[in-house]
């Protein structure tokens, strides 16, 4: 079974020859090497990762894409455009996936600014472009403004979307972070979205195995179904070992099928994002 994580940041420390530029903090104090997250690939079993370009280091996507350069078999990216810069990009998705290791674009409205910029109107462009040119993209909203995302997709039905985090708060935990959960399920009539089942550890308070999450993934299953259903972790905030976020899915969700895990764990995402399985590496073998 190929095991692809959805989502994972890594970085570089800041400094003068190569200073952020994004605000906010890391969710680590020592950056998360692309190197480091290979190790930590090999011991937990996980053969591919989608790099996505943390927000503190600004409009970077740099690192990420030498790293699916060095590792075309490991690494592909889900690049970025702050969303400052959005309104006068129009043009930067002409050829976006002619650059090595680029799959697409992540978009992330989860500020009070960015959310404004999102519910405007203004990024019309940005919806054609990336339709037209054959750009997937992921998108980090609040369930509040799932419906901004849905009449998206219901007026670009070639335009891929993944939901990020099944749109879950990061600052919410358990009942929560879920109150409103039906706006995110009720997306899944869309053919063109697919949501991500990453980072749920850090929406919980239970321990591991996180029995509280099991009926929210099972809804998410039966809404979206195994193939536009995608685990990933979020490494850098994970508030446990890497294998575990594994086992979590392959091991204690009994009610999975054997073809279920193939799609949700890896399979998904590769063909939703146009990632080739063909050169696999052997991490889970």
């Amino acid at each position: 079974m190929l095991i692809v994580d959805s989502q994972v940041h890594t970085w570089a420390a800041d400094t003068p020859e190569r200073p952020w530029s994004g605000g906010g903090e890391p969710h680590r104090t020592v950056p998360l090497t692309n190197e480091d997250l290979l190790k930590e690939m090999d011991v937990a079993g996980v053969d591919r990762a989608i790099l996505v370009p943390p927000g503190w280091e600004g409009s970077r996507n740099d690192l990420a894409l030498a790293a699916a350069r060095a590792h075309p078999d490991r690494f592909a990216v889900m690049g970025r455009i702050p969303h400052d810069r959005l309104s006068r990009s129009q043009g930067a998705l002409v050829g976006w996936r002619k650059q090595p290791g680029m799959l697409g674009l992540r978009l992330a409205f989860n500020t009070p600014k960015a959310a404004a910029i999102f519910s405007s109107g203004k990024l019309d462009w940005l919806w054609n472009e990336a339709e037209a040119e054959g750009v997937p993209l992921m998108i980090l909203v609040w369930h509040a403004d799932v419906h901004f995302v849905d009449a998206i997709a219901a007026k670009h039905p070639r335009l891929r979307i993944v939901m990020d985090h099944l749109a879950l708060k990061s600052s919410q935990r358990d009942a929560a972070a879920f109150r409103d959960f039906d706006k995110l399920l009720a997306i899944a009539k869309r053919p063109n979205v697919a949501a991500k089942a990453s980072a749920l550890p850090s929406y919980t308070s239970d321990p591991y195995p996180f029995l509280s999450l099991h009926p929210y993934i099972r809804r998410a299953y039966d809404a979206f179904g195994p193939k536009r259903l995608f685990w990933g972790t979020d490494l850098s905030r994970s508030p446990i070992p890497y294998r575990q976020q594994v086992t979590m899915f392959t091991e204690d969700l009994p009610w999975l099928t054997t073809d279920d895990k193939e799609w949700i764990m890896g399979r998904g995402i590769c063909e939703w994002l146009g990632w080739p399985a063909d050169n696999r590496s052997s991490a889970s073998q």
